[in-house]
Order: structure tokens, then sequence, then C-alpha cells
């Protein structure tokens, strides 16, 4: 990257189009499993090993749920698979699961909503290609779970592919800083969709503006001898002494975390004190990772002066064993660095904290702070394409902040080799995820593993 930039504009351009001698633009298209490929339920075992062994039937239960509920699930499997893929050498800050789930709404600091990224678990440098064939598959396995037909789901790929070059096109004209800047305002989001979707997106806008920190304590809490404290709700939420699970001496976790956050956001975290801490089960894949929610108070805890936090373990990249190890020092902060480099704004409490006993690394975040997504299991195929073009423009976005946007966009081209090979990509991989799905339930019925279904 830092050789790249030390090339004029016109270098990068050559540059960016001489890679298509090397890596075909169609070349992208393909994908077949290859002879030997690891049981991807040994990918899923293997992954459990380093997890609370006693959520692991919850996860089976979410993953068994559909093909595109095991596709969510399987970002270590879909790793595996795009290593054996072309890549043109070109590095970003990838996302690492950059499917369509993984894109929403959300609050700014300054309280504006954006729309963008929302999931880095699994970020880190790594080839640019692969979160735009885990973005196309994506789509692909959830059109095809709708049963909207080859020829629909084709378009809904093809939406978001050409929409990502489209924009990376874009940014390759903008000056460093102008990318810098750059974000998607909820007003560019309601413009992105045709009239008859708009009603829609404004629902989904309040919906997201309700879910913050307020609907947190609501749902999660009660009061318990005049205090506030976390509602039990076995397995999903069960307070740490319930639990058989090890949490590292809270002080000086709190301690680190507190000197990852910049000095005036310190200030504000120190008006709080802890109330009240419960082990809390999230998403899909990431079922079985130590995660906890933390009840804070400030000093007019009585006319609800509260904060809940979430501290969330972060465990090795899925992308790791084949892009290279991270530069930070642990796996909380990778997440916070990636997300800090490629998400237009983050969370004001981000940071990030190692148990002093254990070495698990977590990072922390505001569990809800006007988080939203769309249902993108209940829109038409029209609306999925709209949605679709939107998640490309994030994720052009995202990689033109970390990456080089001048030779990306040479490559890429203006025409749609690229979009028609990420298409094909996208529709062989569906079927695979079809087989790896069914190779779960197999799995159930045979008893190889057990899996849990909360409803």
């Amino acid at each position: 990257m830092g050789h790249a930039l030390a090339m004029s504009i016109e270098e990068r351009r050559e540059a960016g189009r001489a890679l298509r001698h090397d890596v075909p633009r169609s070349a992208h298209a393909d994908w077949t499993p290859w002879e030997g490929r690891r049981d991807p339920i040994d990918v899923l075992e293997q992954q459990g090993d380093s997890r609370a062994l006693e959520l692991a039937p919850i996860r089976y239960g979410r993953m068994a749920e559909s093909p595109f509920a095991f596709f969510r699930g399987g970002a270590a499997i879909m790793a595996m698979d795009l290593a054996t893929t072309p890549v043109t050498g070109l590095r970003v800050q990838a996302c690492g699961d950059a499917h369509v789930n993984n894109f929403g709404k959300f609050a700014t600091p300054e309280r504006n909503v954006a729309f963008d990224i929302n999931d880095f678990d699994e970020t880190l440098p790594g080839p640019w290609e692969w979160d735009v064939k885990r973005l196309g598959a994506s789509l692909f396995v959830l059109g095809r779970q709708r049963d909207f037909g080859r020829s629909r789901c084709e378009a809904i790929v093809a939406a978001g592919v050409r929409t990502y070059r489209e924009r990376m096109a874009e940014a390759a004209t903008r000056t460093t800083m102008e990318l810098w800047y750059d974000r998607i305002h909820i007003g560019q989001v309601l413009d992105h969709f045709p009239e008859r979707y708009r009603a829609q997106v404004q629902r989904d806008v309040a919906k997201a503006r309700r879910k913050g920190h307020r609907r947190a304590i609501d749902r999660l809490t009660h009061t318990v001898d005049g205090r506030l404290a976390f509602v039990e709700s076995p397995p999903l939420q069960v307070h740490l002494e319930r639990t058989d699970a090890q949490l590292d001496d809270l002080e000086p976790m709190i301690e680190q975390y507190r000197q990852s956050l910049s000095e005036d956001r310190r200030v504000l975290f120190d008006r709080f004190e802890v109330v009240d801490i419960a082990r809390r089960v999230v998403g899909v894949g990431s079922v079985g990772t130590r995660c906890w929610v933390v009840l804070l108070q400030g000093p007019d805890h009585a006319e609800g002066d509260h904060l809940v936090l979430q501290v969330k373990e972060a465990q090795a990249s899925v992308l790791e064993p084949y892009a290279g190890p991270p530069t930070q020092a642990s796996n909380g902060e990778r997440v916070v660095v990636g997300q800090r480099l490629t998400q237009a704004a983050s969370d004001l409490f981000l940071g990030w904290c190692v148990g002093p006993s254990t070495k698990r690394t977590y990072y922390v975040r505001q569990l809800w702070d006007v988080k939203g997504q769309s249902d993108v299991l209940k829109m038409d195929a029209s609306n999925l394409g709209h949605y679709a073009a939107l998640c490309g423009w994030a994720l052009a976005r995202a990689h033109a902040r970390t990456g080089d946007p001048v030779q990306l966009a040479a490559y890429l081209g203006g025409g749609d080799r690229f979009d028609r090979a990420i298409v094909a990509f996208s529709a062989a991989y569906a079927a695979t995820n079809a087989a790896d799905h069914q190779a779960l339930l197999d799995a159930i019925a045979s008893g190889r593993v057990e899996a849990e279904f909360l409803g």
C-alpha cells in the first residue's frame, strides 16, 4: 500500500489495469469444491474447542434453521474456501464477514443515523475480493432461500457488485480527506430507494432510533431491592454467579479498557460505576464466544442515568490462517482498530481489554445505540436488489479508506466483466452452502452434534 501510493495516479491506474493480465476478472467466477476439501462440520467443531462448550448446541440450532442462517454462522468455512480462489494481491482492511446481514443503521457520536458495515469480529488486512465474494454469495443464498429464481438471484448479486464497482470508480477521483470524511447518511439511503420502498425505510429508521440504551434498560433489566439488575433468562442471559464460566478480575480489565478510550471519553466513562454483569448469548456464528453485558449507573441514576456495555470476546479472525496475523497486540484491539479504520463513525465507548489471568481478549461497545437492520428475509426481489446496491456502496466506501481506490477501480474497469464473474461465483457457492447446511442437518440427525432449538 505505501509503495503504491508513492506512485503517480497514472502509474497506479496502469498497475491496476496490468493486474488483469495476471488475474483476469473472469477468473473470479471460478468455484468448485476441491477434492479433499475439509468437512465443514469439522471446521465448526474446531471453532467450538475455544468456546463455551455448553453453548455449542445453541449455535448448531441457530445455524440449522436455514441455508442463510448456516451461511451467517459459517464464516470460517468460507474463509477456508476463499483462500483457494484467485486474488489480485491488492489488500484492504477487510471486514472478513461481509454478508448482507452485517450491514445496517447506527448512530454516529453526533447522534446522526448512518448506514455502514456493522460487524467487525473477523476484520483483518486481506484481499478485497474476499469481502465482495462473501457479500455476493450471501445475496444469492438468501435469494435462493426465498425462491426468487436463478435470474432474479443473479440480478440481485449483480446490483450489489455493480454498485461496488461504480462507487470505487467514484472514490478513485476523490482526495484522501474526502474519502475519510465520507459516510452514507440516512437521507442518502432514502434517496437511494424508489418511492414505493421509502416508507418502509423510514419505519426501519424510526425503529433503530428506538433501539437505544433506554430500550436496553427496559428490556434487559428489572428493579431488585430498589436497584436495577439484569433479568435472568437462561440460557440466553444469565448472571455470572449462575454460570461456570470464568471472567477475569473486573477491576484491571476496566482500567485497561478505560485506557483504550480517548481522554475525553475517559472523563465521560468515569462518571459511571458498574452495578451488575451477566453473560448474554448473541448472534449466530458468535454463539459460544464469551459475551457479557455490563450495567453501569451514573450520578443521576434515580432519573434513569444508566448505560449498558457489551464486553465480547474477540478470538482470532477466520481470515488469519490465510491472510496472516494481525499487527495489534490482541484480537480485541484488532477488532477495534479495524472498525475505526473502515467504519465512517464508531461507537462512543468502543475499546478493548485483556483478561489478566485467562488472557482472553475482548472488545467493548454499547449494547444498543440506535442500531437497526432491515429485515432482508421479508424483502421482495426488487427491494433486495436495491438493498444489495446499498451494501455494495458501503463496502466500496470502507475498502477505499484503507486500500488504493485508483488501482482497484482501474482493475475493475467500466464494463460488467467482474460483475458477471461474481454472479457466477455466488451461484456456485450457494450450491456448496446448501450442501454444507444439509451436512449439518445430517450431523444433528446422526447425533454427531447436539442442537438446541430455542424458537
